[in-house]
């Protein structure tokens, strides 16, 4: 193997896949890294996880040719959701604004979308994976970066690209900076059959100490989320199937009839990071290492795929050009626009998340009022729906210039890395 390559993206997740992927019909020479074994990415182990995905993502995954991929049965188009706040029995309700399109999203296995990414490299010729191997030490340089792998073997290329997940050691090394904020609070995942239909509509409840989500799988089963602190967490985990089937029934009242537990619970622990940076000469960030989110929005996968397609987009049309692909205006073109909607996105979802996680008096009346003055201004449900249905890429809205630094906001427990 080579050891010079005009591209090399350190992480072979559905980011670190897709942005290679979207460089297959260049002539560019693409070098995939990620420390997992090569069976593990040809065979991702079911996580628990079910990805909603946006119109956008649907549309970018059909262009190359990665949706095809996965069974038509495993994939459940999400056609309305619901939003509860406490034991309310109010809801704040979407639905399609538009009666051409079949759903607000789509409901799709994590591991069966990292397969079919890693699967659609088969006959990229100017894509080279090595797996099993981890990245040392990311040096800049006026020409090239360097990749040092722990077999002590030297890489370099024109531009490096890292998606090795939030807590990116490339993006330290390079001296991006990140804000990081740990929610201290756990996701517990299932799936979970019941006799009622959902049909295909999703739940948020954000019930006090807590938060259930039911998202719509096909048939009378969906994929559970119960979001709740550390402490708790260790309950729900040891649990009985027939107690913990029991509670998110009456979490539910009984909406979807008799709930059953599907298979074993996991868990992750949740925790956001923005990069103050997601660019510098000759190395850019995509996926969680540029920003990773609360999953309370559904948004962080979207984002870094819709980040990856901008990104290869202006790589591709600089090489086309006979221009540097590693050239800053260039990469800083990629992070004004990604920036414009990551900072939207990011910021947003985590004063969704202060707000429904404020047990006290005032917290939960502000939060019922919310609810209350969203259902009755079709402007701000007509924009969240449009977030969730839009095909292209563009900003959510009109921002100002990015600042030379993101400023950090002002949240708990906040930290730098």
């Amino acid at each position: 193997m080579s050891g010079q390559f005009d591209v090399i993206v350190i992480g072979a997740g559905p980011a670190g896949l897709s942005f290679a992927h979207s460089l297959s019909h260049t002539e560019l020479s693409v070098l995939l890294l990620d420390q997992v074994p090569l069976s593990q990415l040809q065979a991702p182990e079911e996580d628990g996880r079910e990805i909603a995905l946006t119109h956008l993502s649907r549309n970018l995954m059909q262009a190359s040719g990665a949706w095809q991929r996965i069974d038509e049965a495993e994939i459940a188009p999400i056609k309305a959701a619901k939003v509860f706040d406490g034991d309310s029995p109010k809801s704040l309700d979407f639905e399609r604004q538009d009666d051409s399109l079949d759903a607000l999203g789509y409901l799709v296995p994590n591991h069966l979308i990292r397969q079919a990414c890693f699967e659609n490299l088969e006959g990229c010729s100017n894509i080279t994976l090595k797996a099993g191997t981890r990245v040392k030490e990311v040096l800049a340089g006026d020409q090239a970066t360097t990749v040092i792998l722990d077999s002590g073997e030297k890489l370099s290329a024109a531009l490096v690209v890292a998606a090795d997940t939030r807590f990116s050691e490339s993006r330290r090394q390079m001296g991006l900076a990140a804000s990081m904020r740990d929610f201290s609070r756990v996701a517990i995942v299932c799936r979970m059959s019941h006799t009622c239909s959902h049909e295909q509509t999703a739940f948020e409840c954000f019930h006090y100490g807590r938060t259930t989500a039911i998202l719509p799988m096909n048939g009378n089963c969906s994929s559970v989320v119960v979001t709740v602190n550390r402490r708790q967490a260790e309950q729900f985990l040891s649990m009985s199937d027939a107690r913990f089937s029991k509670n998110i029934q009456d979490q539910l009242h009984g909406q979807l009839g008799d709930m059953t537990l599907l298979g074993k619970r996991q868990s992750y622990p949740l925790v956001g990071v923005h990069a103050h940076q997601f660019v510098t000469e000759r190395f850019a960030l995509i996926g969680d290492a540029a920003v990773g989110m609360h999953p309370v929005t559904a948004h962080g996968f979207n984002l870094g795929l819709r980040g990856q397609a901008l990104l290869a987009e202006k790589v591709a049309q600089a090489h086309a050009c006979g221009e540097d692909i590693g050239q800053l205006t260039l990469l800083k073109s990629y992070e004004k626009e990604q920036m414009q909607v990551s900072r939207v996105l990011y910021h947003g979802t985590n004063l969704v998340v202060g707000l429904f996680t404020n047990e006290s008096l005032p917290g939960r009346q502000l939060r019922k009022a919310v609810l209350a003055a969203a259902e009755h201004l079709p402007p701000v449900k007509k924009l969240i729906t449009n977030s969730l249905t839009d095909r292209e890429l563009k900003p959510l809205v009109p921002l100002p210039p990015i600042p030379a630094a993101l400023p950090r906001p002002r949240l708990p427990r906040l930290f730098s890395v």
